[in-house]
């Protein structure tokens, strides 16, 4: 049987559906199911009913067997819903399938988040992003009933290019979406060469990601006024936001607010938002944030992780940054091993933020140091690899060499060592951190 909120209104709800396959807990589709119902609420909704049904493995007709079918229909009917969302990605053909058995309209968990992202993007690049998710995903989607069913009247399931757009378009789809594709091309080669300008300046790249609804966007908001927005919702922010930090040393930090990490990512999504995602994989250092007050911080730990690790980039020096801990906690065990990066704060208060701040000055000036270069005119080649990798603070021209004043990391110095004075040269052989 159903599980039915009478609570709701009515006029923008919906009937949440799961499948508990073999395997796979009760609990586990609970939690799911949460989350799901999270995405309906940004996106607008109300969730009436939750139907769960147990089966060892998906019809391949209508993932759910076809009597929970016709309990979802007579459901629907009787209570006036019309919209169906099943946590699992469905296929055109199951779509169409469900759609003819219930008469109302469905989508799937990955639709509604592609809704959500039409609803909160804001730049050109997040709306051709969004827009480029949506043809490849949603277009071939749109068969069966959701045509005749006020698809065009809009709501949930339905922002973004707009089902008249994608009629209109549908015999030159494949021209729009490599339209699009190239568009964004551009702009990530825009991109590319702001992060080359970056490089070139020497100051470290500091990216905070972490599940969506983490608090990336207060943390930033609190370290630099970005005057972001930042809202208790799933996906409030989907463009990212770069900002200079200033360390209490006085050296400066480019932190970036990047977009929220979820279970069940989309694919498809991970690579229309790829140059978006890439803030992570061009950081110097990772701020990954937590929601501590979250029950299943743990496995959203998990879930940033794994995805970290599907972009690339893993490995990097982290702070592993616990945030709400102003709210009543029950903090998770974490490895010894990384005690000495893991933070409580809670961005909202500032209480906390001091210690992270000082742990992060820490990392940042690992390994730098501030030299003086003399460079033989004739081998000025040994400028441009400190103008492309280090922070060059002065350059004085002589008769017979350039002299260069720049902060450079181990990797540099080790490179130029022979331009360094003897004493540099001698000490850099016996520091055992470089």
């Amino acid at each position: 049987m159903a599980q039915i909120y009478n609570d709701k209104e009515l006029g923008k709800s919906a009937v949440l559906v799961a499948l508990q396959t073999r395997g796979v807990t009760a609990e586990e589709v609970e939690r799911s199911l949460d989350e799901l119902e999270r995405l309906l609420d940004t996106a607008g909704g109300k969730v009436f009913a939750r139907v769960v049904q147990a089966k060892d493995t998906p019809d391949i007709r209508t993932v759910v067997g076809s009597g929970k079918v016709k309990e979802i229909g007579e459901l629907c009917k009787a209570n006036d819903i019309e919209l169906v969302i099943f946590d699992s990605e469905l296929s055109p053909s199951q779509i169409r399938n469900i759609e003819d058995e219930t008469d109302v309209r469905v989508i799937d968990r990955s639709m509604l988040i592609l809704d959500i992202f039409a609803l909160h993007a804001v730049t050109g690049e997040g709306k051709l992003q969004v827009e480029l998710a949506q043809l490849k995903y949603t277009a071939p989607r749109l068969i069966g009933k959701g045509l005749e069913m006020s698809r065009l009247g809009g709501g949930i399931g339905t922002r973004g290019p707009g089902e008249s757009k994608l009629e209109s378009d549908r015999r030159h789809m494949k021209r729009r979406i490599s339209a699009l594709e190239d568009e964004l091309a551009e702009l990530d080669k825009n991109r590319n060469t702001m992060r080359a300008a970056r490089d070139r300046s020497g100051i470290a790249k500091v990216a905070i990601v972490g599940y969506t609804n983490a608090g990336k966007s207060t943390l930033l908001n609190r370290l630099t006024d970005a005057g972001i927005l930042a809202e208790d919702k799933l996906f409030a922010t989907l463009d990212p936001t770069t900002r200079k930090f200033e360390l209490p040393s006085g050296e400066n930090v480019l932190l970036t607010d990047t977009v929220g990490f979820i279970r069940k990512l989309p694919h498809h999504l991970v690579k229309a938002f790829k140059s978006t995602l890439d803030e992570a994989v061009y950081a110097d250092i990772l701020l990954i944030l937590i929601d501590a007050s979250d029950d299943e911080c743990e496995s959203e730990l998990e879930v940033t992780n794994k995805l970290l690790g599907e972009l690339g980039a893993a490995g990097k020096p982290t702070l592993y940054v616990f945030n709400k801990c102003d709210k009543s906690i029950e903090l998770p065990n974490l490895p010894e091993g990384e005690r000495g990066n893991i933070f409580y704060i809670s961005a909202k208060t500032g209480e906390g933020v001091d210690a992270m701040i000082s742990r992060l000055e820490e990392l940042v000036q690992a390994g730098k140091k501030r030299l003086v270069f003399t460079i033989p005119n004739a081998e000025q080649g040994a400028l441009n690899i400190l103008y492309k990798n280090a922070a060059v603070e002065d350059v004085e021209y002589g008769a017979e060499a350039v002299t260069v004043t720049a902060t450079v990391d181990a990797k540099v110095r080790g490179m130029l060592a022979k331009y360094l004075p003897e004493a540099d040269r001698i000490k850099k052989e016996s520091e055992a951190d470089w």
